[in-house]
């Protein structure tokens, strides 16, 4: 009886500790953050899930078969998506791997010398379910079916981008790239690395961030005439920081124009036009008045109108007050910075142009010089201002290159 007894707990034992054993072959999403090694691991391999061969047996039975494994595990949910998919095989070869999302985007990777496992490429889109796919053939010449499914974890917030300049675009020497973000980056660096450049001739440059909100990109020196330029905004499945991820990657390419580089000498109340590195015109000019000094500085066009209302009250100053004043159509106007310093035709300051400074901060010109000079221009161009004590303020428009290369370098989180 007492044997009997003993040998019915030992086979209880038994099928519980065979139970435990089966159910180390599955694992939760945690697990999932842990691609396998290029080496050989067994059915228990966490945060992986396997597909056996033809025959059902794993490795250690049959070491000729192409045994998969795939991490994240089928079935997961709440996977990173700035974390790689693996795919890899014990024996044998992978022949082809698919991955696309619900939307039917498919997800890039790469595989490795041997052909032996395929990584991913790039973040995975938050809040998406993914279906993996494809076929590898063991050294026994038997081929398995890749299959599995999971879904990545929903973002609290998602990161997007707006870009300047726009896709297609040609402007000028002195255009900076900027990107500006719906939500403030807390990660700057993870954001940073995801950000690339490309010219079509070698140019140095860096990225700055403005705020969280806005990070630039400018060249050490302008931009050379001609160059063209991709960027690459490769932030899906980036973590910005607390829960909030990229949605998506863009891609923009745009042109740079010939060279336009104009030179105001407030004191001199000149405007000297270098195109190409050759001077085009000089042109009489009238700046700020005492109380409406224009500012020195590299400015740089940022809009450009053939017509332009300009009222005072935008500046401050209302009506009644011996300043105010509001123009209709003020011709071949060009914004260069936010606080609302144009460039402009300025036929009612024609007996000043050359002599005194009138103006409430502009540059005004004859209506024949300013229609020259804004048929040579383009969005990006540099106005550099000189001979006055007031200087551009950071933000004030496009204020790029008013500082060192070395200070500007010195706002990139990856400095």
């Amino acid at each position: 009886m007492f044997s009997s007894t003993v040998r019915k707990h030992g086979l209880a034992v038994a099928g519980i500790c065979a139970m435990l054993l089966v159910g180390t072959a599955c694992s939760d999403t945690k697990s999932a953050d842990s691609p396998p090694a290029g080496g050989s691991q067994s059915n228990s391999t966490p945060g992986a899930s396997t597909t056996p061969g033809d025959d059902n047996s794993n490795p250690a039975q049959d070491p000729a078969a192409a045994n998969v494994q795939i991490v994240p595990a089928k079935g997961a949910s709440a996977v990173r998506p700035d974390k790689p998919v693996t795919v890899a095989t014990t024996a044998g070869t992978l022949q082809d791997v698919t991955l696309k999302d619900d939307d039917g985007d498919k997800v890039a990777g790469t595989f490795n010398t041997e052909k032996s496992q395929w990584t991913s490429a790039g973040g995975l889109k938050p809040g998406a379910k993914y279906t993996l796919s494809g076929t590898a053939q063991g050294t026994d010449g038997k081929t398995v079916p890749i299959s599995s499914t999971f879904s990545t974890l929903s973002a609290g917030t998602s990161l997007k981008a707006s870009v300047a300049p726009l896709d297609g675009e040609t402007v000028g020497v002195a255009m900076p790239i900027q990107i500006f973000w719906n939500h403030a980056v807390t990660d700057k660096a993870a954001v940073e690395k995801q950000l690339k450049v490309t010219t079509s001739v070698p140019v140095e440059g860096t990225w700055h961030w403005m705020n969280s909100k806005q990070v630039n990109y400018r060249p050490k020196n302008y931009w050379p005439a001609g160059t063209k330029v991709t960027v690459d905004i490769n932030t899906q499945g980036v973590n910005a920081g607390g829960n909030i991820w990229g949605a998506s990657s863009r891609k923009i390419e745009f042109t740079i124009g010939r060279s336009v580089v104009a030179n105001v000498n407030v004191k001199t109340h000149t405007m000297t036009v270098m195109i190409g590195g050759k001077l085009a015109r000089t042109i009489p000019i009238t700046a700020g008045k005492d109380g409406f000094t224009t500012r020195s500085g590299v400015k740089v066009i940022m809009e450009k109108f053939r017509t332009k209302r300009m009222d005072a009250a935008t500046i401050g100053i209302k009506p009644g007050d011996p300043n105010y004043y509001n123009i209709s159509n003020v011709q071949w106007a060009q914004r260069v910075t936010s606080s609302g310093e144009f460039v402009h035709g300025a036929p009612w300051s024609s007996g000043s142009q050359g002599s005194a400074n009138v103006s409430h901060g502009c540059v005004g010109m004859s209506l024949k010089d300013a229609q020259w000079y804004f048929g040579q221009t383009l969005r990006g161009d540099p106005i550099i201002v000189t001979g006055t004590a007031r200087h551009m303020e950071t933000g004030n428009g496009w204020t790029d290159w008013n500082q060192s290369y070395a200070s500007y370098k010195a706002g990139s989180a990856l400095a």
